[in-house]
């Protein structure tokens, strides 16, 4: 239960040279825009709409709220602490050693699985890219095993290749990284907005009925899915040492792209079910392109294919980009092995944990179907949401005079109201979910207690 000291942590980031200050809040919104806008919206909206019937709308406002909850509380601790780690580290301050080695344990969950499983959609739309021109893959490596019923796959080559492509790319630097986001970005927002003004008129009111087939279970059940659609603004926080202003950029980054997202995929739920009857979605993976075909835009919907394929890959990096700062944080404190947490001596990224990450990351797309690793995802971005709400709660009564660039309204009902949805979004998962993830969770303790406890730098100190 050691824990870091805030004062300590605050001298260190700024006397230590490190990775380079190159963000802005733009940039920052842009990550997280970059982020979040992916296979939530281009592939999980029809697997949501199976489940929930129109009520996906509702769906979706119910994952903006727990996610917007916990926004709140990253907020506040990222403008406290510009320090690399996201949430382990302002755990690692407030709830001590244990519990952050646990919450980071579970962002390895969540930032390479959801890389993974959005890069097997990229595959998808990208292999339906190739179709157009009648191009395609041999069967065997076209999907994972068993993701194609029927299909003797074995494994996802696009999805291994592109994975791969974007670890070099976030091996060269953030500064590079970041001018192919922004673009990106801009391009996926405008191909959604588009969507938007050309989908609205042929919504079909008939189609929002019954607005819940399935009752509020099925609402509940869809917004446990779709939550997988706003993960990533969490990894703006990863950013904290490359940002030039953290105190201020940081949490306007988090909040500003939360909140653009949650606005489009309000809106964009509801044009899908409205032109489209919900039966229809079963089975498909490019929902919005079938919503254009079936409102007679085809020739729209070769665009919202090439926005979708330049969309993932934002999340693909930023999401690889998260993953490989929680390393670095957690290696810089001694927990995991000292190699992942080396700069590259000309580019300044720890570029061994890149590659690293980028190789599991890869090898998990190329074999693992997609529905099995997006709820592994949520589940341990839940758990780390509900611990990081507990930390603001505990740490304003413990540390009531700490100085707060930015203060979470509404202490502590905020933060209950994030670990109260999202502990009940957790519990709308599948049991083979909980099941893998206590699997996770109990090797991250042996590994914990089997190496890291020893081996952490506070643990030296004493």
């Amino acid at each position: 239960m050691r824990k870091k000291s805030i004062q300590g942590m605050l001298d260190f980031a700024q006397t230590t040279q490190g990775l380079r200050k190159e963000l802005s809040a733009f940039d920052l919104t842009m990550l997280g825009i970059g982020a979040i806008i992916g296979t939530g919206i281009f592939v999980l909206t029809g697997t949501g709409a199976t489940v929930a019937g129109p009520g996906l709308v509702l769906s979706f406002i119910i994952g903006a709220l727990a996610c917007g909850f916990a926004a709140l509380c990253y907020a506040e601790f990222a403008a406290m602490l510009p320090i690399s780690g996201s949430t382990y580290t302002y755990a690692y301050a407030t709830l001590g050693e244990l519990i952050a080695w646990i919450i980071g344990w579970d962002l390895m969950l969540e930032y390479a699985l959801s890389a993974s499983a959005v890069a097997v959609g990229w595959s998808g739309y990208f292999q339906s890219l190739l179709a157009s021109f009648g191009v395609t893959l041999p069967d065997a490596l076209s999907a994972a095993h068993g993701a194609r019923p029927g299909v003797a796959s074995v494994f996802n080559l696009p999805a291994f290749t592109v994975s791969l492509l974007i670890t070099a790319l976030l091996a060269f630097g953030i500064r590079e990284s970041k001018k192919v986001n922004n673009v990106v970005v801009l391009i996926k927002v405008a191909v959604v907005v588009l969507f938007i003004a050309l989908g609205m008129w042929h919504v079909e009111p008939v189609n929002w009925e019954p607005a819940l087939p399935y009752g509020f279970s099925g609402v509940f059940h869809g917004a446990a899915i779709v939550i997988f659609s706003f993960l990533g603004f969490d990894a703006v926080t990863c950013a904290a040492e490359e940002v030039k202003n953290p105190e201020r950029d940081i949490p306007r980054g988090v909040i500003w792209s939360l909140g653009i997202c949650s606005v489009l995929y309000v809106i964009v739920a509801a044009i899908m079910t409205g032109i489209v009857p919900y039966t229809q979605f079963a089975g498909i993976d490019h929902p919005v392109s079938l919503a254009l075909q079936v409102a007679k835009l085809n020739w729209f919907a070769g665009f919202v294919d090439l926005g979708a394929i330049l969309g993932m890959l934002t999340v693909i990096l930023v999401m690889t980009y998260g993953q490989t700062r929680i390393l670095f944080a957690m290696s810089r404190d001694g927990l995991l092995p000292k190699v992942f947490s080396e700069l590259h001596p000309q580019y300044q990224t720890p570029y061994k944990a890149t590659w690293t990450i980028g190789l599991v990351i890869s090898l998990v797309a190329g074999l693992v179907p997609l529905d099995t690793l997006a709820e592994l995802s949520n589940i341990g971005t839940l758990a780390a949401f509900s611990l990081i709400a507990a930390g603001v709660i505990i740490l304003r009564r413990k540390e009531p005079h700490l100085p707060r660039k930015f203060h979470c309204p509404g202490v502590p009902y905020i933060p209950a109201l994030a670990i109260v949805f999202c502990v009940f979004l957790m519990t709308q998962l599948a049991s083979l979910t909980w099941l893998c993830f206590v699997v996770w969770l109990a090797a991250g303790l042996l590994v914990y207690f089997g190496y890291s406890r020893r081996r952490s730098l506070l643990h030296a100190a004493a």
